[in-house]
């Protein structure tokens, strides 16, 4: 194989690798709680990771209109995922997903912010409007209490 080729051949790679990794940055998992999404967060996270992300679930909201509440889980983000995004630009990144997932009428709930991650952000001194628990366990028993209480309420 000439250079040529071979350059031409690792460029189509290089795109197709490219696709799977944005197609990995958001998987989106119908949760055991009715109406609602999971949306797993692990790795470094970047501006245009959160436009993907952002895109992707506001389309599966469209597709599946009966979504209601989204979870984001930033349990597999560390400390080193996030140390080259700047804080003042995460903390806004955070405002855009939830003011989208708003404006589509979907109730954004987060999980598993690291402590330091947590620290940082509020060191910044941005005021971030989020409806936030400890870990996805703790989101779903909520979510799950409400939808019992909204079926009784229905009997």
């Amino acid at each position: 194989m000439n250079e040529q080729q071979e350059l031409k051949e690792l460029k189509k790679l290089v795109k197709y690798y490219e696709k799977v990794i944005k197609n990995m940055s958001a998987p989106i998992i119908p949760s055991i709680v009715p109406r609602t999404i999971l949306v797993p967060i692990a790795g470094f996270i970047y501006r245009d990771r959160f436009e993907t992300i952002r895109t992707k679930v506001l389309q599966y909201a469209a597709d599946h209109r009966e979504t209601e509440s989204v979870v984001f889980d930033f349990t597999g983000v560390t400390l080193e995922d996030v140390e080259a995004f700047d804080y003042n630009e995460l903390a806004s990144e955070l405002a855009e997903l939830n003011s989208a997932q708003k404006l589509m009428g979907l109730r954004p709930i987060y999980v598993g912010f690291n402590p330091r991650f947590v620290r940082e952000i509020v060191h910044a001194g941005i005021q971030v409007e989020l409806e936030v628990y400890t870990n996805f366990r703790t989101a779903l028993k909520v979510l799950l209490n409400e939808n019992e209480k909204a079926l009784a309420e229905i009997k």
